[in-house]
């Protein structure tokens, strides 16, 4: 048995947690590989840090894409094989004409979610403008999406399943970029990598504005670390790479910027 206890003690998203646990308890019990529903990312990341502290168990995510937001995690024994490919994500095309009455991604969930479904069993929603968009599911709720989502908005939609490979995305824009900084303080190195000033990137981390790893963080002088994500509503995310002292004492960082 897993030290659940010890385990949820310090997570802040316990019942998604508890409900991966129960799926892992699942899977060396039965020696079987077990699926967890769509998590979204804060439970994700989350879950894969709790996760490196165990060795009974080993985890996989895929979310249908490689930078698919929400993902499904498969759970198994550390001694069987596991790859993405045993992650079950089915992918829908939900099409219709959105000339006249453009659709958002939030229209697209609620139409998906007054069919009766709940929100964990939905992965990412791809829009395509005046074409429709594309959704990814759990494969045993394709038939149901088919017979049952037959408008969006005032749009009378066709809804059917199509190929992974068939999904029109599109890669995220990156930037690579160096700064030397006195300090790891958050908005020193998040006003170099999104490239505003100091005062103002303070402005919004204490309004609540900038997550750090999905979680929110209101202090300026927070200390990031290499391999933190920090995002921004509105602004895209930053990750920040190797960590390296200069000759002056001070922080040389690597940045990935993604838009």
């Amino acid at each position: 048995m897993l030290p659940r206890d010890e385990l949820l003690k310090s997570v802040e998203n316990r019942e998604a947690l508890a409900k991966i646990l129960d799926r892992a308890e699942e899977a060396l019990k039965t020696w079987e590989i077990t699926q967890t529903d769509f998590l979204s990312p804060p439970e994700l990341f989350e879950a894969q840090r709790l996760f490196e502290t165990l060795t009974e168990v080993q985890i996989v995510a895929w979310g249908g894409y490689p930078q698919a937001e929400r993902q499904r995690l498969a759970i198994a024994r550390s001694d069987l094989p596991l790859d993405v490919e045993q992650v079950q994500v089915a992918a829908l095309e939900v099409a219709g004409n959105f000339l006249f009455d453009t659709a958002s991604h939030r229209d697209f969930l609620g139409s998906m979610l007054g069919t009766g479904l709940v929100r964990e069993k939905t992965g990412d929603i791809l829009v395509l403008g005046e074409r429709g968009a594309q959704v990814l599911v759990v494969p045993e709720l394709v038939e149901f999406l088919e017979l049952n989502l037959t408008q969006v908005r005032s749009v009378p939609v066709k809804t059917r399943a199509i190929a992974l490979d068939e999904l029109r995305v599109q890669a995220p824009k990156t930037k690579q970029m160096t700064t030397v900084e006195a300090s790891l303080r958050l908005d020193a190195i998040a006003s170099a990598g999104f490239g505003m000033s100091r005062s103002k990137m303070a402005g919004l981390i204490s309004g609540g504005d900038v997550r750090v790893n999905w979680k929110d963080i209101t202090q300026p002088s927070y200390n990031v670390s290499s391999g933190d994500l920090i995002a921004i509503r509105g602004k895209g995310r930053l990750e920040v790479g190797e960590v390296s002292i200069t000759k002056k004492q001070r922080y040389r960082v690597a940045l990935t910027r993604f838009r």
